[in-house]
Parts: structure tokens; C-alpha cells; sequence
């Protein structure tokens, strides 16, 4: 599905990729960590077709990504600004949809199937300034499903909500990839999440952001928040990708 080679990206003198190698398959769901800083959303930009990397090159199914693919979704962050204040929650999620659905009917018929996927049916006719956080970022999510891509982008989305909401937004994902077969590339600071949803997990380096980890996850299905976090390979693995984040890749674990 994605292949990045020797992906390379400046800022004038500052470096922020040093040369990035990866490959994610089709229907899987990788997690990208890093150091705060170490260019985990230069990266993800440069996949999406937002940023022109200065050298490599991205591959979306064997395209090069040269400007923003059309069967691609970007969930980002701050959901307050990726919804439009004066738009219905419908009309929110099937706005993408205009660029390949002609039909308006059929636009919100997909844009409703995509928010009861989400939980959200009621609020199709809300404004995004009445719902909560977390609410909102149902919408995006829904939104990127309406459209239905082959790869989904998410860069920290859920960075801005509480940590209850978090832990149910991160079972959505999991029910959105089980239900579709999405291949989705996840940016978070957050070890913890990474190891809870990824079927992967790639760690970068301080920028210059190499790769400096990529770790398999093998959790038992269904996860769940309570019985999968305490489970022994859960706690051996959230350890693992802690000590390549902090730049401990070299010194031996405790059990060794």
C-alpha cells in the first residue's frame, strides 16, 4: 500500500527527516512515536501530498505521491478547525464526497451510514460548535469514512481530548479497521496508544528522524482497555518502544 523511501525533508538548516525507509501493507494499521519534535508530522504530511519532501520518494500503491491522492483522508488534530463552523454535521462529512458523488441524495445517504458508524446519527443535523471534543473528531473520523479511502492518515488525533474519550476514540479506530479493511497510518506521542492499537509500531529518532525501531504488535483480539494494557506482552512492548524513543535501544532489559 505505502512504500517511503530514503524520505528526506529541511526547513532551511534545520533537518527534519534524515532519511525515512518504510513500508505499510495493505490493510494494516501502523503507529509512528518519536521524540517530541523529531518530524512525525513532516512525515505524515510528505505521505499525504501536503508537503513536497526535499529528496526520496513516497509511493501510494505504486503512484508517487505528487500532490494529495484522491483515495486518501487526513484526520488531523485540532478538529476544531478541520470542521466548518456553519455547516451542518451532515453536510461536514459529505462535503469531500462532491469531488467524486454527483448526486446530493447520495452524498448524505453515505455521509448518515458514515456517522452511525461513528455513534453520531443524531447529531447529523448540529453544528460542530454544538457537540463536545470528542464528538467533533467522531465527525472527522466519520467524515474520512464517507469517502472511503484506501489509506487514512491520522496525526494525533486525539491530542486534544480528555482520556476517557481518548480510550473510546482509540476503540473507534479499532472497529473503523476491523469493519473496512482500511490501511491507516496513526501519528501519536503517545506510547501507550501505539501499542494498544497499532498492529505496528515504528519509532523515529531525534530529528534528523530516522527509523530507529519497528516492532510487531501481537496482542489478543478483541483488545479491550482494561485486560489488554495489563496483559504481560502489552507491558514488556509499552517498554520497549520507551527505551528506542528515549535513544535506550542499547542498554538491556531488566529481565536480562
Amino acid at each position: 500500500m505505502l512504500e517511503i523511501s530514503d524520505l528526506t525533508h529541511s526547513y532551511g538548516e534545520y533537518r527534519a527527516l534524515g532519511g525515512v525507509n518504510l513500508t505499510v501493507a495493505d490493510g494494516e494499521l501502523v503507529c509512528v512515536v518519536g521524540p517530541s519534535g523529531c518530524g512525525k508530522s513532516t512525515l505524515l504530511r510528505s505521505i499525504g501530498g501536503l508537503l513536497r519532501p526535499t529528496g526520496g520518494r513516497v509511493l501510494i500503491q505504486g503512484q508517487p505521491v505528487e500532490s494529495t491522492p484522491d483515495d486518501l483522508a487526513i484526520v488531523f488534530q485540532d478538529y476544531s478547525r478541520s470542521l466548518f463552523p456553519w455547516m451542518t454535521v451532515v453536510d461536514n462529512v459529505s462535503l469531500p464526497l462532491r469531488r467524486k458523488v454527483t448526486n446530493r441524495s447520495r452524498r448524505t445517504e453515505a455521509a448518515m451510514e458514515a456517522l452511525e458508524q461513528v455513534g453520531l446519527p443524531g447529531a447529523a443535523k448540529k453544528y460542530p460548535w454544538e457537540l463536545s471534543g470528542g464528538m467533533q473528531q467522531r465527525v472527522a473520523i466519520a467524515r474520512a469514512l464517507a469517502y472511503k479511502p484506501s489509506l487514512m492518515l491520522m496525526d494525533e488525533p486525539f491530542g486534544s481530548v480528555d482520556a476517557q474519550t481518548r480510550e473510546d476514540l482509540e476503540d473507534l479506530v479499532l472497529q473503523v479497521r476491523q469493519s473496512h479493511g482500511m490501511t491507516i497510518m496513526l501519528i501519536t506521542h503517545d506510547i501507550d496508544e501505539s501499542v494498544y492499537v497499532g498492529d505496528r509500531v515504528v519509532v523515529l529518532s531525534k530529528s534528523p528522524a530516522t527509523v530507529v525501531g519497528d516492532l510487531r504488535v501481537e496482542l489478543p483480539a478483541p483488545r479491550d482497555q482494561i485486560a489488554t494494557r495489563e496483559h504481560p506482552d502489552f507491558v514488556h512492548l509499552r517498554a520497549e518502544v520507551g527505551r528506542l524513543v528515549r535513544g535506550m535501544q542499547n542498554q538491556p532489559t531488566a529481565a536480562s
